[in-house]
Protein backbone atom coordinates (compact mmCIF):
# COMPACT_ATOMS: atom_id res chain seq x y z
CA UNK A 1 0.00 0.00 0.00
CA UNK A 2 1.06 3.79 -0.49
CA UNK A 3 2.14 5.39 2.35
CA UNK A 4 1.55 9.24 2.87
CA UNK A 5 4.11 11.26 2.43
CA UNK A 6 4.62 15.46 2.30
CA UNK A 7 3.37 16.61 -1.01
CA UNK A 8 0.43 14.33 -1.47
CA UNK A 9 -2.96 14.99 -1.97
CA UNK A 10 -5.58 12.91 0.87
CA UNK A 11 -9.42 12.81 2.08
CA UNK A 12 -9.89 12.48 5.57
CA UNK A 13 -13.11 12.23 7.49
CA UNK A 14 -12.36 13.48 11.18
CA UNK A 15 -13.92 14.72 14.59
CA UNK A 16 -12.39 17.14 16.31
CA UNK A 17 -12.89 17.19 19.78
CA UNK A 18 -11.63 19.99 22.99
CA UNK A 19 -10.08 17.78 25.79
CA UNK A 20 -13.41 17.71 27.70
CA UNK A 21 -14.81 15.53 24.47
CA UNK A 22 -16.70 18.25 23.13
CA UNK A 23 -16.74 18.39 19.73
CA UNK A 24 -16.02 21.00 18.13
CA UNK A 25 -15.94 19.99 13.99
CA UNK A 26 -16.57 17.15 11.94
CA UNK A 27 -16.67 15.86 8.53
CA UNK A 28 -19.51 13.63 9.78
CA UNK A 29 -22.31 13.80 6.81
CA UNK A 30 -20.06 15.67 4.43
CA UNK A 31 -17.67 15.03 1.99
CA UNK A 32 -13.94 14.09 3.32
CA UNK A 33 -11.84 17.07 3.60
CA UNK A 34 -9.00 17.50 1.04
CA UNK A 35 -5.68 19.17 1.31
CA UNK A 36 -2.07 18.42 0.50
CA UNK A 37 -0.09 17.05 3.37
CA UNK A 38 3.25 19.18 4.23
CA UNK A 39 1.30 22.49 2.34
CA UNK A 40 0.18 24.33 5.58
CA UNK A 41 -3.37 24.28 4.87
CA UNK A 42 -4.06 22.45 8.01
CA UNK A 43 -2.91 22.93 11.43
CA UNK A 44 0.54 21.45 12.33
CA UNK A 45 0.01 18.99 14.64
CA UNK A 46 -2.40 17.30 12.35
CA UNK A 47 -0.53 18.07 9.58
CA UNK A 48 2.67 15.77 11.08
CA UNK A 49 0.10 12.80 11.96
CA UNK A 50 -0.40 11.93 8.62
CA UNK A 51 2.69 10.59 6.63
CA UNK A 52 3.20 6.96 6.56
CA UNK A 53 -0.22 6.15 6.86
CA UNK A 54 -1.86 4.31 4.51
CA UNK A 55 -5.75 4.13 2.81
CA UNK A 56 -8.40 2.70 5.14
CA UNK A 57 -6.06 3.54 8.22
CA UNK A 58 -7.17 4.80 11.50
CA UNK A 59 -5.59 7.28 14.23
CA UNK A 60 -6.19 9.76 17.30
CA UNK A 61 -3.90 12.44 18.60
CA UNK A 62 -3.95 15.11 20.87
CA UNK A 63 -2.45 18.06 19.23
CA UNK A 64 -1.23 21.03 21.73
CA UNK A 65 -2.61 24.55 20.98
CA UNK A 66 0.53 25.20 20.06
CA UNK A 67 0.54 22.81 17.22
CA UNK A 68 -3.33 24.06 16.49
CA UNK A 69 -4.59 27.31 16.58
CA UNK A 70 -1.91 28.55 18.54
CA UNK A 71 -2.09 30.45 22.01
CA UNK A 72 -4.36 33.61 22.98
CA UNK A 73 -2.67 36.66 21.79
CA UNK A 74 -3.64 39.46 23.62
CA UNK A 75 -2.96 42.23 21.72
CA UNK A 76 -5.90 40.69 19.49
CA UNK A 77 -8.69 42.11 22.14
CA UNK A 78 -9.19 45.27 21.75
CA UNK A 79 -12.13 47.38 23.46
CA UNK A 80 -14.24 49.79 21.33
CA UNK A 81 -16.25 52.52 22.60
CA UNK A 82 -19.76 51.03 22.70
CA UNK A 83 -21.20 54.25 20.88
CA UNK A 84 -18.83 52.76 17.30
CA UNK A 85 -21.41 49.99 16.91
CA UNK A 86 -24.50 50.66 15.46
CA UNK A 87 -27.83 49.96 17.77
CA UNK A 88 -29.04 47.42 15.56
CA UNK A 89 -26.33 44.46 16.17
CA UNK A 90 -27.54 43.10 19.19
CA UNK A 91 -24.58 43.30 21.75
CA UNK A 92 -24.36 39.53 23.50
CA UNK A 93 -21.39 37.92 24.52
CA UNK A 94 -20.01 35.29 21.90
CA UNK A 95 -21.74 37.18 18.88
CA UNK A 96 -19.51 36.73 15.97
CA UNK A 97 -19.11 40.01 13.79
CA UNK A 98 -16.93 40.97 10.95
CA UNK A 99 -14.48 43.99 11.21
CA UNK A 100 -12.03 45.60 8.29
CA UNK A 101 -8.58 46.19 8.63
CA UNK A 102 -6.97 49.08 8.09
CA UNK A 103 -5.62 47.46 4.53
CA UNK A 104 -9.50 46.70 4.39
CA UNK A 105 -9.33 43.17 4.65
CA UNK A 106 -12.21 41.04 6.72
CA UNK A 107 -11.40 39.90 10.35
CA UNK A 108 -13.89 37.86 12.36
CA UNK A 109 -14.09 38.95 16.00
CA UNK A 110 -16.07 37.51 18.78
CA UNK A 111 -17.88 39.86 21.47
CA UNK A 112 -16.27 38.71 24.95
CA UNK A 113 -17.35 41.30 27.16
CA UNK A 114 -20.15 44.10 26.85
CA UNK A 115 -20.06 47.15 29.63
CA UNK A 116 -21.64 50.42 30.04
CA UNK A 117 -18.76 52.45 27.64
CA UNK A 118 -16.88 49.54 25.82
CA UNK A 119 -17.00 46.18 24.36
CA UNK A 120 -14.39 44.01 23.64
CA UNK A 121 -14.16 41.96 20.51
CA UNK A 122 -11.73 39.38 20.37
CA UNK A 123 -9.61 38.39 17.14
CA UNK A 124 -7.88 35.24 18.33
CA UNK A 125 -9.45 32.28 16.79
CA UNK A 126 -12.26 30.51 18.61
CA UNK A 127 -10.22 27.66 19.45
CA UNK A 128 -6.84 29.55 20.44
CA UNK A 129 -5.13 28.76 24.02
CA UNK A 130 -7.15 24.94 23.81
CA UNK A 131 -5.58 21.55 22.99
CA UNK A 132 -7.57 19.46 20.70
CA UNK A 133 -7.85 15.90 20.01
CA UNK A 134 -8.65 14.36 16.23
CA UNK A 135 -10.40 11.08 15.75
CA UNK A 136 -9.36 10.47 11.41
CA UNK A 137 -9.40 7.75 8.82
CA UNK A 138 -7.75 8.57 5.77
CA UNK A 139 -10.23 8.07 2.89
CA UNK A 140 -7.76 8.54 -0.16
CA UNK A 141 -4.32 9.43 -1.19
CA UNK A 142 -3.44 10.80 -4.48
CA UNK A 143 0.49 10.78 -4.90
CA UNK A 144 2.26 14.09 -5.25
Amino acid sequence: MTAIKDGDTVRIHYTGTLLDGTVFDSSDGRDPLEFVVGSGQIIPGLDVALPGMTEGEKKKVNISCDQAYGPINPALRQGVPRDAIPDEIPLEIGLQLQMQTPQGQPMPVTVVEVGEAEVTLDANHPLAGKDLTFDFEVVSIDAG
